[in-house]
């Protein structure tokens, strides 16, 4: 059917995930809050041992539950002052050849295969206008299987925080 993804045939199948807990939910809760806290620290929030909290933040690192730790940036602050989604309608299972293209793209903070009327919404962050416009008439669009581009621009942002 038009417009509907399937997984691609060459991606390796991931086994299922570990079912999670209330301790493993309130890990992830403080570490979405504080991606900096210490062992001890979540330990001691989650009322278990410092070797039972290691162990199972390893656990959720090795099963992919947590795929990394950074920091929230204030994109204004860090001299990216415009931001803008981009959506982007795309040649028919070319998903993974332009989202190889579109994670080179400086200033690319997020992509995501999407259903509706176009297939890949892009957030970017870009110093100014112009660099904004250079960033999606000249780099995106000229990646031979995107076929069309919608720029929205983003007026204000609200970092929303972890989940409850």
């Amino acid at each position: 059917m038009p417009g509907e993804r399937m997984a691609d045939e060459d991606e390796v199948p991931r086994p299922p995930a570990r079912p999670l807990d209330t301790i493993d939910r309130g890990i992830l809760h403080i570490l979405r809050t504080d991606g900096r806290a210490s062992i001890r620290s979540v330990a001691d929030q989650v009322h278990v041992s410092r070797a039972n909290a290691y162990a199972r933040i390893n656990r959720l690192i090795d099963d992919g539950v947590i795929r990394g730790f950074s920091a929230r940036i204030d994109q204004e602050r860090a001299g990216q002052g415009a931001s803008a989604y981009v959506t982007l309608k795309i040649v028919q299972n070319s998903w993974r050849t332009v989202r190889e293209q579109l994670t080179e793209l400086p200033g690319a903070t997020h992509i995501a295969l999407v259903s509706g009327d176009f297939d890949v919404l892009l957030l970017v962050h870009t110093e100014d206008n112009r660099a904004l416009r250079e960033l999606v008439l000249t780099r995106i669009q000229s990646i031979p299987e995107v076929l069309s581009t919608r720029t929205l621009l983003v007026f204000e942002e609200t970092d929303i925080g972890p989940e409850p």
